[in-house]
């Protein structure tokens, strides 16, 4: 049943882009030919501007197929589809400008192409966010779902109950769970053991199931061969969840070695040298425009410091930052000039008597922190990353906290995914990796614009800084 529904949204929204894509067109074509074209100049006819509809229907939506467009959105991100629809107009558009140069059509209006564009990608996000919502109020009705079952009671079935509970839009049900070594009145969440996994097959033969989820444990992947073999002899769509997930990235990179599938430990987008040159440029223009927006705040809050506390104005604190090499971090002074044993002795605590009156602001709003905009532009810090340590920390969290040292292989940032999320200052440092491991791992120069975006609307005031 949920087949046959997907099929048919995929068909609705198939011709929901048709539409929108000949509607934009015509539309684009009125706006450049009809309204704003004197009638003297000399242009095409209507119908060959409309006989190009013929091609550019059908190609578009070939397009968009080529970029996953037409996938099942119950668990793909909305950012990850609206880039992927302006990725594939972007594509078209070039497509469309180079057939217009090599077949010479020197007279077809480029306006027409760049309205269409500009109408196109509109139209279609905002179709692509109501057919979301419309899709999501459905399954929280309880209609549209996908009934799983789930094989093994480990620590990846937990995780997994944890998010369908917390996500109903979705719209999984899960049946129930099979496992060898769990007593049957046991639950999870109200997900409750069904049986043993030698019952999988008679389960199938009474049950519709549209997915089948194996969930063992580390210590039952010896059954795993042979449960596989049930699940493709159902016909019924399987898929595995590793008991292992804190171990591989959310996004494996795989490898072919002549047939032996290889998946690497850590994928990290920024090793990739086009990746580290779009991150690098975007932070070399970023700093530069901040500096100079910044000035004035940067030159108000020097005079302030000199004006209210004798010392330096900017205070310089080793940091560890890419590939574990240190560096000085620049700061404004916030605090009583001390010793550096002093200094080294924690963490600035709430109402310490050593931050100054200047200093409580400052340190509140972030205006501390506009000095590493020149930490940015020398290359050993990023406008956006996981924010650097001092070095006795890292030494200290490398032992406590696993994985805590992958946060190293990108530069530092000014701001991250962790800080944007709440995990600033006096806050879990364990949560604070999970999120920099998923902005490690998960990189693109959207998510970063994301960050920068969230940072500047969720205000600079930081209240676990003290």
């Amino acid at each position: 049943m949920i087949k046959d529904n997907q099929k048919y949204f995929n068909r609705l929204h198939v011709l929901i882009d048709a539409f929108i894509i000949g509607s934009s067109y015509v539309l684009a074509w009125l706006i450049n030919i009809r309204l704003l074209t004197s009638p003297e100049v000399g242009v095409y006819p209507a119908s060959v501007y409309m006989l190009v509809l013929l091609p550019l229907i059908p190609g578009m939506l070939l397009l968009y197929s080529a970029f996953g467009l037409y996938t099942p959105k119950r668990v793909q991100g909305r950012r990850l589809e609206y880039g992927n629809i302006i990725k594939a107009n972007l594509l078209g558009i070039l497509i469309f400008m180079a057939l217009i140069l090599t077949l010479q059509v020197r007279e077809f209006s480029r306006g027409v192409i760049y309205t269409f564009f500009i109408l196109n990608v509109t139209l279609d996000l905002i179709a692509r966010i109501i057919v979301r919502k419309i899709l999501r109020d459905i399954r929280r009705r309880g209609m549209n779902l996908k009934h799983i079952l789930l094989v093994g009671y480990g620590k990846a079935a937990r995780e997994y109950i944890d998010r369908i509970i917390e996500n109903p839009q979705w719209g999984y049900h899960i049946l129930g769970i099979l496992d060898d070594k769990t007593e049957r009145a046991a639950h999870y969440r109200g997900i409750h053991i069904i049986g043993r996994t030698e019952d999988l097959i008679q389960i199938l033969s009474v049950n519709s199931l549209d997915e089948i989820a194996i969930t063992l444990e580390l210590s039952e992947y010896y059954k795993l061969e042979h449960i596989v073999a049930q699940c493709e002899k159902s016909g019924v769509h399987t898929k595995f969840i590793p008991d292992y997930g804190n171990i591989i990235p959310t996004k494996p990179y795989t490898e072919d070695l002549m047939g032996l599938p290889v998946i690497n430990i850590r994928y990290v987008p920024l090793t990739n040298t086009f990746n580290m040159i779009e991150k690098r440029v975007m932070d070399i223009i970023g700093s530069l425009v901040c500096i100079v927006l910044f000035s004035p705040v940067m030159l108000i809050t020097a005079f302030l410091i000199k004006l209210t506390s004798p010392g330096p104005l900017i205070f310089k604190q080793e940091r560890v930052g890419l590939h574990n090499r240190p560096f000085i971090m620049y700061k404004f002074r916030s605090m009583e000039v001390q010793k550096e044993q002093s200094e080294k002795n924690g963490w600035t605590t709430k109402n310490d008597p050593r931050v100054t009156g200047i200093g409580k602001f400052i340190r509140r709003t972030s205006v501390d922190e506009l000095p590493q905009l020149w930490n940015v532009l020398k290359g050993e810090m990023s406008l956006v990353g996981p924010r650097p340590e001092r070095p006795q920390y890292v030494e200290k969290f490398r032992e406590d906290i696993p994985r805590y040292m992958v946060k190293h292989q990108v530069r530092p940032g000014m701001t991250g995914w962790a800080q944007v999320n709440g995990y600033r200052g006096d806050t879990s440092i364990r949560k604070r990796i999970d999120y920099d491991l998923y902005y490690i791992e998960n990189w693109t120069i959207g998510l970063d614009i994301k960050i920068l975006l969230m940072t500047v609307l969720k205000g600079f005031v930081n209240k676990n800084a003290y």
